[in-house]
Order: structure tokens, then C-alpha cells, then sequence
């Protein structure tokens, strides 16, 4: 499975033609301990770029952007009961929600893992 990131510090893994998708560790750190998820709903369409979700934490609230588009096709129900498994499983089972690609070929501007290291050490 292939393993992209944004610079919203969402990630997305791809296995056929579903994305898994999430917000990075560095984002979790940062947010520090995570009390509400809002995902989108099954059936709904999301555009690359657009706003996807929330994600609350004692400290700030943040948008979610979809790294890509498709149908909504799973959320992670789970989320709603215990937020907080975000903090310790970001890019696990702490996932927020799936969608069925609509054109794969937006994931070649996504960044991967090294990239991504590099793109958060210039932020700090």
C-alpha cells in the first residue's frame, strides 16, 4: 500500500482503488489531545482540496481537506465514542474516513514519506 501526505498533514493509503485517510502524527502532536472528529457522510462526494471534516482538541479546532477526490465510501464510527484514538494510532486506527478514487492521478501530486519529513522539518 502506498502511503502519500499533504501539506495539510493529512495522509492517504491506497489500496486499489480506495484511499484510507487521516491527519499525519505531526498533526496529532500538534493538536495535542484530540475530543471530537467530524467526518463526511457515506455517499458524499469530496473534492481534492476541499474541506472534509473537523478535527478538535483541548487546544484548537481544524479543518480536514480531502488529499483527494471520490465517494465517501466508510467512515471510522469509531471515532465518535473515542476520539482520542487519533492521538495514539494517527496513521492506524485512527483513520477518519474512505472514498473510491475518482482520478488516481491526483495522487502523484501528494508528497511521500521523505518529502513529507523534509516539508515538516522547513516548517519548524
Amino acid at each position: 500500500m502506498t502511503m502519500k501526505y499533504t501539506k495539510e498533514h493529512e495522509w492517504v493509503k491506497v489500496d486499489g482503488d480506495t484511499a484510507t485517510i487521516g491527519i499525519t502524527k505531526h498533526a496529532a502532536e500538534q493538536l495535542g489531545d484530540i475530543v471530537f472528529v467530524e467526518t463526511p457522510q457515506v455517499g458524499a462526494q469530496v473534492e481534492k482540496g476541499g474541506e472534509s471534516g473537523v478535527v478538535e482538541s483541548v487546544k484548537a479546532a481544524s479543518d480536514v481537506y480531502a488529499p483527494v477526490s471520490g465517494e465517501v465510501v466508510a467512515v471510522n464510527e469509531a471515532l465518535t465514542d473515542d476520539p482520542g484514538k487519533v492521538n495514539g494510532d494517527p496513521e492506524g486506527e485512527g483513520w477518519f474516513y474512505k472514498v473510491k478514487l475518482a482520478n488516481a492521478s491526483e495522487l502523484d501530486e501528494l508528497m511521500d514519506a521523505a518529502a513529507y519529513a523534509e516539508f515538516v522539518k522547513s516548517e519548524a
